[in-house]
């Protein structure tokens, strides 16, 4: 059977540069693609081509007869004014779906979709809605492949992994550009990195994310060899042109053509290769104080509805904060209780005298009329930084910015590159605390890995809110964790929220969990039930449990660290290694803590 979307010797240009140039890719029935590539390489584009939303310039896209591409961009906006089941009713229509087939259609797609009510406006749904909503109207058409454009950048945690169960159980091919690691290893089994690095403008590699790190090592690895050998052999034909052949015969013709040739090939290789990384650099403010926030028996209410109480908890220098939750539960409030911009319901919060607060946020706000220099240098033709004034076309260039782009609107750059204009203000600003809410939206891979080494080597506070799994266990040192149902806790790492979200409703009430009695926060309500006395091998084992889950600690925090190590991390086999023996200690952390709980409860 033909591919299903066969794009041959595609070409788009917008400008003076073309995104791609004539590049090849084929969709089979099964696929699942990961499409990834530098900001700026035109993964977009290239989605919206084969999803027949844009004519490319050169090269053409081949449609297996009577198949059915579904598409869903980045930005999902609706009409105001129209119901969930409105909107599904509309697509079911237009797919043709008989009338006596179309209500348990739209009642099979919320359930799979998670929609509880129908009646609810579309436009007026939260991004990660509207998400979830979108991609119910591309399955309308029972399509043959979906074509997701950075599908996870309005889900919050639960509904990432939503996502991924739902397309690990599809029955049609998928396409899905994205950035979250974690999401990628999940539900591809191929990757394309589209990328001018490679002499074809892709590389494809069948398997997982992981697998697709180790071919792409070797593939450059042999390009560089054969660059090396290409040069050689260049150095040596410019050695002889130097001399001069005396005889003018066809065969020293010949050789001068061959090394113009070489000579042409050679500078090729050398402009694909070049690649840059932006400078990201994150400017502390020295500040000596220890202890920048202190929250004690904070509670937050908004329109009536109690997002959480009974927070005490410190932020100190060096402290590395994942705030974690499903959408609605209050992680972007607890940054505004952070930023003074509201008061808390109870309870007291102590900020460091002169406290500086540097906040990104998830909302991207930039003035659209800004040209890129205004945006980056506005006071001027130069910033400061470090103490050190840098002229605004070497700042640009530090963040991957042209020359040319400069007197360009800002509402001409891409997701990605807005990210890298706002981070590049950022770093401009002396912080105590960085406040970052979901900063990894539309930033390429390669720029993420900058960032999290970045924030990895921040001497103050930070309290980063993200989807992206891979940072947050990689960067952050605690995880505050809300369950949107008006409780917090305070965890080592992700896995032990995930866990103590899915057993919400069976754990004892929050004041008697062990995060609330590390925290100082156990309540002196009286338990209802007798409590038992501790056996003389449970005592034994009691006296020393707070050593042995000290220990598990440091192990836990060794652990990570292997995982962090940049030597590890891009040594596959040490990496699976690593990974195994974080999993082996996070397992038998969470062991020690429950069974500390069990026999703290039992002592009474």
């Amino acid at each position: 059977m033909p591919p299903i979307l066969n794009a041959q010797s595609i070409t788009k240009q917008f400008g003076a540069q073309p995104l791609f140039r004539r590049i090849s890719m084929t969709v089979e029935d099964d696929d699942r693609i990961g499409l990834i590539g530098p900001n700026g390489a035109g993964k977009s584009t290239l989605l919206a081509v084969l999803a027949g939303q844009i004519e490319p310039d050169e090269g053409e896209l081949a449609v297996r007869k009577r198949a059915r591409a579904a598409y869903v961009p980045q930005d999902s906006r609706f009409e105001p004014g129209l119901s969930v089941r409105q909107v599904l009713e509309r697509d079911l229509v237009a797919a043709g779906t008989p009338e006596n087939e179309r209500e348990g259609r739209i009642q099979e797609l919320a359930g799979r979709t998670g929609f509880s009510s129908l009646d609810s406006e579309a436009a007026s749904l939260s991004g990660g809605w509207r998400k979830r909503l979108a991609i119910a109207e591309a399955l309308v058409t029972q399509p043959d492949v979906l074509l997701l454009d950075e599908p996870t950048n309005h889900l919050d945690l639960a509904g990432i992994e939503w996502l991924e169960e739902l397309l690990k159980g599809a029955p049609h091919a998928v396409v899905t550009v994205s950035h979250d690691r974690y999401f990628l290893e999940s539900t591809c089994t191929q990757i394309v990195e589209l990328n001018r690095v490679y002499a074809e403008g892709l590389l494809r590699v069948k398997g997982n994310f992981s697998r697709f790190l180790e071919e792409k090592q070797a593939c450059l690895e042999s390009q560089n060899r054969q660059m090396e050998s290409l040069r050689n052999r260049v150095r040596t034909e410019i050695e002889w042109l130097r001399r001069g052949p005396k005889a003018r015969t066809t065969k020293s013709k010949a050789r001068i053509d061959s090394a113009n040739a070489m000579i042409g090939q050679l500078a090729d290789m050398n402009a694909r290769t070049v690649t840059g990384t932006a400078g990201i650099d994150f400017n502390a403010s020295q500040r000596k104080t220890k202890r920048l926030v202190e929250f004690e028996g904070v509670a937050c209410e908004i329109g009536g509805r109690r997002l959480f109480s009974d927070l005490n908890f410190a932020l100190t220098a060096g402290n590395r904060v994942g705030l974690v939750g499903p959408n609605g539960s209050g992680k972007t409030t607890l940054l505004r209780l952070l930023r003074g911009e509201i008061e808390p319901a109870a309870g007291s919060i102590r900020r460091a005298e002169a406290l500086r607060l540097v906040y990104f946020s998830q909302m991207r706000e930039l003035d659209e009329s800004l040209t890129l220099r205004r945006a980056l240098a506005p006071e001027g033709d130069s910033v400061i930084h470090n103490g050190r004034p840098v002229h605004v076309a070497s700042w640009a260039t530090r963040f991957l910015f042209a020359g040319e782009q400069l007197n360009q609107p800002v509402r001409n750059l891409s997701g990605g590159e807005r990210a890298r204009v706002l981070i590049a203000r950022l770093m401009l600003e002396p912080a105590d605390v960085l406040l970052l809410d979901e900063p990894t939206n539309d930033l390429d891979i390669p720029t993420l890995e900058i960032l999290e080494d970045n924030l990895l080597e921040f001497p103050g506070a930070l309290v980063l809110v993200t989807h992206d799994r891979y940072l947050l266990n990689r960067v952050a040192t605690t995880v505050l964790g809300l369950d949107g149902k008006g409780r917090i806790g305070q965890f080592a790492d992700f896995g032990q929220w995930e866990t103590w979200l899915e057993n919400s409703e069976s754990m004892v009430p929050e004041a008697t969990t062990p995060e609330k009695r590390l925290n100082g926060s156990e309540s002196t309500t009286p338990s209802s039930t007798p409590r038992k006395k501790l056996s003389y091998l449970e005592a034994r084992e009691f006296a020393s449990i707070e050593q042995r889950v000290e220990a598990s600690d440091a192990r836990l925090s060794a652990a990570r660290a292997r995982v962090e190590d940049p030597q590890i991390a891009t040594d596959a086999a040490k990496l699976q290694d690593a990974l195994l023996e974080l999993e082996t200690a996070r397992q038998e952390n969470e062991a020690l803590y429950e069974r500390w709980a069990e026999l703290t409860e039992k002592a009474g």
